[in-house]
């Protein structure tokens, strides 16, 4: 059987999806910490789960009869590590044959704070000694586009990534790879760096707003600190803030820049670009 952690996620349920293509649903667990948002995919066939990163004791059970492995990093902003050992450690005691993990690009070397938990939590897992593939996920094109309204009404997008590039693929793109990883044999023992086939800066992203809008759109850049400020006084938590704005920061110096090419690859197409997901997010 397959399973995929928060399944009932933006990122889980396209995975659940894709896998439905080639998998018989009852081949498919969603393992959910609530098992009621998950009752449309019980109602196709899909076996659904409780599994509660935070709750060890429904991890096991979760992962009864389970061979591949598909984990969802948690959303949580810190403390991911704990949540991942505790599923990793469960995967190992239920002789997972395969575990996959949406980690971040270039977590090895990432300056990123964020990229931290995505390094221990990849050490966690080949200190576990089960067979693994790590998918080091890009940024979302979708996350930019969160921006979108707020942007549209003051004229502008900011940030503190100066021009630096971000190789952000669409949430269907990094879905369709897991789904790739576990409906398919060869790829224990591999580190997939994923990003989209064409990046672009935030003055692109601003640019091509522009033009399909018809409201002129710019990108007004930000010390990182003052992008922190920015983002606080939108209501963010201060820790969420300081996270996304030292991702930025981090941006400006490469670390969300990959021209490898291997997500199309991998899920054999080219990636959505960001021009489509700004035609779709403008259409409503």
């Amino acid at each position: 059987m397959y399973a995929v952690t928060g399944a009932t996620g933006r990122l889980g349920r396209l995975v659940i999806e894709a896998l439905l293509k080639t998998i018989p649903a009852d081949r498919i667990v969603a393992a959910v910490r609530n098992t009621v948002k998950a009752s449309d995919l019980a109602e196709r066939g899909v076996i659904v789960r409780e599994a509660d990163y935070s709750r060890p004791d429904t991890l096991g059970p979760a992962l009864d009869g389970v061979e591949k492995l598909l984990l969802i990093s948690s959303t949580e902003v810190s403390g991911r590590l704990p949540r991942h050992r505790a599923v990793i450690e469960a995967a190992k005691v239920a002789g997972v044959s395969l575990i996959a993990y949406t980690s971040m690009l270039h977590a090895d070397t990432s300056p990123a704070t964020l990229a931290i938990e995505h390094r221990q939590t990849e050490e966690v897992i080949a200190a576990s000694g089960l067979p693994a593939v790590i998918l080091r996920n890009g940024w979302y094109t979708e996350n930019h586009l969160m921006a979108l309204p707020a942007a549209l009404e003051h004229g502008a997008f900011v940030g503190a990534a100066k021009d630096g590039r971000f190789s952000s693929a669409a949430r269907q793109d990094y879905a369709e790879a897991a789904a790739v990883v576990l409906a398919t044999d060869g790829h224990a023992g591999r580190t997939y760096e994923l990003a989209a086939d064409q990046a672009f800066t935030l003055a692109g992203l601003a640019a091509e707003v522009s033009r399909q809008s018809g409201k002129a759109t710019v990108y007004n850049d930000f010390s990182e600190v003052a992008y922190r400020d920015v983002l606080t006084g939108t209501g963010l938590p201060a820790d969420l803030a300081a996270l996304l704005a030292d991702a930025d920061a981090a941006a400006s110096r490469g670390a969300l820049f990959d021209d490898g090419g291997t997500l199309g690859r991998l899920i054999g197409r080219p990636t959505i670009p960001m021009e489509s997901l700004v035609a779709t997010v403008l259409r409503g």
